[in-house]
């Protein structure tokens, strides 16, 4: 079943996404910061208007942040008056897993690991650059292994800022070149840079490990400007977790329909 009519969204620490799949397609996408409310309706409003008079319509919603989930999803379900299914609670996210017993693993990472292993069907490595960076080990099995996390990119900028007395503020942004010539392009090409080499060194160690080099794909808030045209980077996926809202509830109905 591939026509599914769903209200993606997906909560996270700084921002929140939501999306729209019509029959199984993403049609519109709309994001707002976590902190400001105003904006929330009107991105709501947004991306349901061309499931408004669609039958069957579900709202499916993951989260890292349920500081911002809880009040949003009381928002959901009173503004377009449907019931709000949680993943993990609800529907479980298709995706295996080989990880510890007591490990706790966000939902945006096994969205993401469970949308690129339904198209790719081979062993990825999945980057999701935002708040924090994720790299993460899907086989060639569709297993999700873990991986590494690590501070993101405007994270180092304020850390550098925060634990020094002459660093600046900086906001994020690509370097002009790898030598800075003053010290806010130097902090940007450290963390730009070094960002990079971190992602190939750990594709590399995870390669060595298991025996075959995967293919790399990137997503998050951060992703098209850390990683577009960097030759590791197969694509940059930005929807990617809602993708994996939609395989989810994809998976689940047509679970229900074979039962």
């Amino acid at each position: 079943m591939s026509n599914v009519n769903l209200l993606a969204v997906s909560v996270g620490n700084t921002r929140t996404r939501v999306g729209a799949f019509v029959e199984g397609t993403l049609t519109e996408t709309a994001a707002f910061e976590n902190q400001k409310n105003a904006k929330i309706s009107d991105a709501v409003d947004h991306a349901f208007s061309p499931l408004r008079e669609k039958p069957n319509t579900a709202v499916l919603l993951a989260s890292v942040n349920d500081k911002a989930a809880d009040p949003l999803i009381e928002l959901l379900q009173k503004h377009l008056q449907r019931d709000v299914q949680r993943v993990e609670r609800d529907i479980n996210i298709p995706i295996g897993r080989q990880l510890d017993r007591e490990a706790l693993v966000g939902e945006d990472r096994l969205l993401n690991a469970a949308a690129a292993y339904d198209v790719l069907k081979q062993a990825c490595v999945v980057v999701d650059a935002g708040t924090a960076i994720t790299v993460d080990f899907i086989d060639g099995a569709g297993t999700f292994h873990g991986g590494a996390i690590a501070p993101g990119a405007q994270m180092m900028l304020d850390a550098l800022n925060a634990r020094t007395a002459q660093l600046p503020e900086v906001e994020l942004a690509r370097p002009d070149a790898a030598i800075g010539h003053n010290t806010i392009e130097a902090m940007k090409a450290g963390v730009f840079h070094g960002i990079r080499g971190m992602i190939r060194e750990l594709v590399e160690q995870f390669a060595e490990q298991v025996g075959q080099y995967p293919l790399v794909i990137v997503t998050g808030g951060d992703g098209n400007l850390l990683f577009r045209d960097y030759d590791l980077v197969d694509r940059v996926v930005p929807d990617l977790t809602l993708m994996g809202l939609h395989v989810t509830m994809r998976t689940a109905l047509e679970q229900a329909e074979s039962e």
